[in-house]
């Protein structure tokens, strides 16, 4: 089965995040299905970058979010109608 989930990056104590779709067998930072974003906990405010089209279509075809990604998700999803307002 194919989960999205975070994939850890950055130096000890500086962590920084990948969103990726990969196969649940393999490792944490295990080769990726494919890259769908970023996830930076350490600046202020967190920093999350997704292309929400993709995961989208992940869903789509099954894939399961884990939790953490899931609120990167809806955070990303509720970020988006406002960046579109601030462009117009």
């Amino acid at each position: 089965m194919v989960k999205i989930r975070l994939l850890r990056a950055g130096a000890k104590k500086r962590p920084f995040y990948r969103v990726v779709a990969i196969d649940e067998r393999r490792q944490r930072d295990g080769r990726a299905l494919e890259f769908l974003g970023t996830y930076d906990p350490k600046s202020e405010p967190p920093v999350v970058a997704l292309k929400l089209e993709r995961v989208e279509a992940w869903l789509a075809k099954g894939a399961r979010p884990s939790d953490t990604v899931r609120s990167l998700v809806e955070r990303a999803r509720q970020a988006a109608p406002a960046a579109a307002a601030e462009a117009s």
